[in-house]
């Protein structure tokens, strides 16, 4: 009894203790950045405040795939109040250091509560669905550049235009 017990006890902290570790620098964690944008909009009784963080996982140094959450409030006084909540997949690619090519489609969720004075033809709860494809300068961790929604549709879209200047920063 008293050998197996000496075994259990041997195995047992064999398992603990690394006489060797691998320094693995291809792991999950070191190929994945996060970023995303904050956006703050106020004037004469407007307000708009977004925040929409982003991670990426780097697959190689050509392409990148990640998602982002979309988070939104705006109000003008006497007419609305809106809140958007969504998020998106993401692609990246860089065919050259400095050049990045994106694809991004977002789906996020509209609800508006309008003032009993102002009236809208629009349903003021709707989901709304954008698929981008852009095209920027990269320089170390930014990347500068403009996206176009190949879905937009004037009447359904959260957007006014269809393109859209965007900076990235990834950490």
């Amino acid at each position: 009894m008293k050998s197996f017990l000496l075994v259990i006890a041997f195995v047992f902290f064999s398992f603990l203790s690394f006489s060797q570790q691998e320094n693995n620098s291809n792991s999950f964690w070191n190929n994945v950045r996060f970023g995303g944008g904050i956006g703050l909009n106020f004037g004469n009784g407007f307000f708009s405040g977004t925040l929409a963080p982003q991670a990426i996982y780097d697959v190689n140094p050509y392409f990148s795939t990640g998602v982002g959450l979309t988070g939104s409030y705006s109000s003008q006084r006497d007419v609305f109040n809106s809140t958007i909540l969504g998020g998106s997949l993401i692609a990246l690619t860089n065919p050259f250091p400095t050049v990045q090519v994106s694809a991004e489609l977002e789906q996020v969720n509209v609800n508006t509560t309008f003032d009993s004075n102002f009236t809208s033809t629009r349903d003021p709860n709707f989901w709304a669905t954008a698929l981008f494809l852009g095209v920027g300068y990269r320089s170390g961790n930014v990347t500068f550049g403009v996206r176009y929604d190949v879905l937009y549709d004037e009447d359904k879209s959260i957007y006014a235009d269809p393109w859209l200047p965007f900076v990235r920063l990834w950490f």
